[in-house]
């Protein structure tokens, strides 16, 4: 079983860390526990040719990163080395049946070859040198022709689907239906992206999805943020295996998913007002902020519900199961009461990776007994109600991230110099 993030930036895309290089995805995806990477922004130039000289191919169609440039390689066996696939993110942004489109594109291909050829295409439309996630003004379904032409066998995947200003379905630039979207290319689209606000029991409310199979992925801007979202893939360790579980879902045996609430845009709002509104709420003020009186933003929660024909809480039957997760040094710090950006975390988690292994078989797989043996008891309740799903929400709204829960105010306790962590009796 392998875990695969698939859609992620580099350094050359725009509100990204500096440390998106090679060397430090390949470092905390060893981190992580994750075993398929995507490499992200294959259009840009720069990082294409950092690609080529700082990976190495091994299986067909997957890439290793070069032993000389792999850092801390003591974090993580041989058999847990990630491989890179080749993959990107494009954002199209026309004019379809009088509205103004703005849709974000995943693409993953076999080959830095094929990048290459791609790109040379897509240069005679628009810049790829300014961002690693480029601007072009091209249809998506146009965009997927040109994709087939150059190499029938990459894989095309909306991204965040539901995101309200840069996606397939969303609230204020998207489209209602897949094949208003791609007309004619509707078939060889056979995945769709998730998005950190939403999650697979969402998205099953709408007949009209029930044949696309349903992958997440990290999005992330930084190395820390990797596997956030993801899929679990049991496959062949090569392109094909990967196609396969995309395309006609062999071997895609679930998903890693964000609590959606703690997505950005799960519910409607307005941020400048500090307003938050479940989809009900938002309808009574006819979409308009209550306090200033500008349009709200409307939520992924909400813009679902325009689109459904199923209720809340229906249940796909052939729907594969998900995992709601929370990054560690989240958990870290709702246990010892820091901020996951604190020293203190920083240096647990690390010392937790050392120990114990990697991230994702800490929050799944690792005996609450060994974590509270090796740490303080208040990590490992923290990943026991993880587990369990015992979490408050408070949901996200108009790019603001919600927050998640694990202990109820009181329960945690700051530890000074020689104290513990303490609970309430």
């Amino acid at each position: 079983m392998y875990i695969a993030d698939l859609h992620i930036h580099s350094l050359y895309s725009r509100a990204t860390s500096k440390n998106c290089s090679l060397e430090y995805l390949d470092l905390w995806a060893r981190r992580k526990g994750i075993g398929i990477l995507g490499t992200g922004d294959f259009t840009h130039p720069a990082w294409r040719e950092e690609l080529g000289e700082k990976l190495v191919p091994a299986e067909d169609g997957l890439y290793l990163l070069k032993e000389e440039y792999r850092v801390n390689k003591e974090e993580g066996s041989e058999l847990e080395i990630p491989r890179f696939v080749v993959s990107g993110e494009i954002s199209t942004i026309y004019k379809k049946n009088g509205k103004v489109r703005k849709v974000h594109s995943v693409i993953l291909l076999p080959g830095l070859s094929q990048a290459e050829l791609l790109s040379k295409r897509l240069e005679t439309i628009g810049n790829l040198h300014s961002d690693g996630r480029p601007i072009l003004g091209l249809d998506c379904r146009d965009l997927m022709e040109i994709m087939l032409e150059v190499c029938p066998r990459a894989i095309y995947i909306p991204a965040h689907i539901w995101t309200p200003h840069f996606s397939l379905f969303g609230a204020f630039s998207g489209f209602d239906s897949m094949e208003e979207c791609f007309e004619d290319l509707t078939p060889y689209v056979h995945a769709l992206e998730t998005g950190l606000s939403s999650d697979p029991p969402m998205i099953w409310r709408l007949s009209a999805l029930d044949r696309f199979h349903l992958v997440s992925n990290s999005d992330a801007h930084s190395p820390s943020k990797l596997g956030r979202e993801a899929n679990f893939m049991n496959i062949e360790l090569s392109y094909d295996g990967l196609w396969n579980a995309i395309q006609m879902g062999e071997g895609l045996e679930g998903t890693v998913e964000f609590f959606p609430e703690e997505g950005k845009y799960h519910y409607d709002g307005h941020r400048k007002c500090n307003l938050c509104l479940s989809p009900a709420e938002a309808k009574q003020y006819s979409g308009k902020c209550p306090v200033c009186g500008r349009k709200l933003t409307t939520g992924v929660s909400h813009r679902i519900g325009q689109l459904a024909d199923r209720p809340p809480g229906f249940v796909l039957p052939e729907g594969r199961p998900f995992e709601n997760l929370v990054p560690l040094s989240e958990v870290i710090a709702a246990s010892t009461g820091y901020t996951a950006a604190s020293k203190k975390v920083q240096n647990q988690y690390e010392a937790m990776i050392r120990a114990l292994g990697p991230e994702f078989r800490i929050l799944r797989e690792v005996p609450l007994e060994d974590i509270s043996h090796a740490f303080d008891h208040m990590i490992s309740e923290g990943i026991r109600r993880l587990r369990e799903g015992r979490v408050t929400c408070s949901p996200g709204y108009d790019g603001e991230y919600g927050t998640i829960r694990l202990f109820e105010p009181g329960e945690v306790v700051k530890r000074g110099k020689g104290e513990r962590i303490i609970t309430k009796e």
